[in-house]
């Protein structure tokens, strides 16, 4: 057997085999082991949607990123669980998205995206930016919207701003906005107005009031903001107007024209 070369072969081909697998495997325990390839970096970077940015975080504390530091990332560069970091770091109220990748030979990058908030919705949520509704907690003052449904957020956040837009000439500023389960749609200025808008046309109604609010409503003598309008006539508004002011063109005693 020892003659036949083909034999020879094989049995150096296994021995070499064995012995491969035999040092593979001595480095693999080595290379898992937290001494060899330690994290020594872990760098936290604020980012904006698909871009990254210098800007610092906003809501995100350091205690909170050191708890997690503590907490979650065990192993060395190799071993780390960067799924579970990623998760441990989602379960931060204020973290809308956040990548986390490995910096060769001893780091992490880990890349927050916070949610910038734009209203309130309802008593116990916020909506951010992007119209999606988080749990978090803040003292500014902020816009409220109401809807029957979280689904309907994004609906009512694209609403609010194109509201926004058309107001702004007025220099008009939205409160409250909601969304009725009929899908009927009512604005509350930071006067106190309220605008009735209705199921359909709701841009083009509101649209229509803007235009001409400075020659037309503008005008009325009023001594307070106005309390409710009533958008919702295709040629025209119904207007209420305040207690104060009907109380001036109704003096007891004199006769009100019809």
């Amino acid at each position: 057997m020892w003659n036949n070369y083909k034999v020879m072969n094989y049995f150096a081909n296994m021995l070499f085999v064995m012995v491969a697998f035999a040092v593979l495997y001595i480095v693999s325990l080595q290379v898992i082991t937290p001494q060899v390839f330690p994290l020594k970096q872990i760098s936290i970077k604020a980012i904006h949607g698909t871009h990254s940015g210098s800007g610092t975080l906003q809501q995100i504390t350091r205690e909170q990123i050191e708890l997690i530091v503590h907490n979650e990332i065990s192993g060395n560069f190799f071993t780390v669980d960067l799924a579970a970091v990623r998760q441990a770091f989602m379960k931060l109220p204020w973290v809308r998205d956040m990548k986390i990748q490995r910096a060769w030979p001893h780091g992490l990058i880990v890349m927050l995206e916070e949610h910038t908030v734009l209203a309130r919705w309802g008593n116990d949520a916020l909506v951010n930016t992007h119209g999606e509704v988080f749990h978090a907690v803040v003292d500014e003052k902020l816009p409220l919207f109401l809807g029957s449904m979280e689904k309907n957020s994004q609906e009512v956040t694209q609403r609010y701003m194109r509201f926004n837009q058309l107001l702004a000439p007025l220099q008009q500023y939205i409160a409250e906005i909601s969304v009725s389960p009929r899908h009927a749609w009512h604005i509350r200025l930071e006067t106190g107005t309220v605008l009735e808008l209705g199921r359909n046309e709701v841009e083009a109604r509101l649209a229509r009031y803007a235009s001409v609010y400075n020659h037309s409503i503008a005008q009325l003598n009023q001594q307070e903001p106005l309390p409710y309008m009533d958008l919702r006539y295709p040629n025209g508004f119904a207007v209420r107007m305040p207690e104060a002011t009907q109380q001036v063109l109704h003096k007891p005693g004199e006769r009100g024209e019809t």
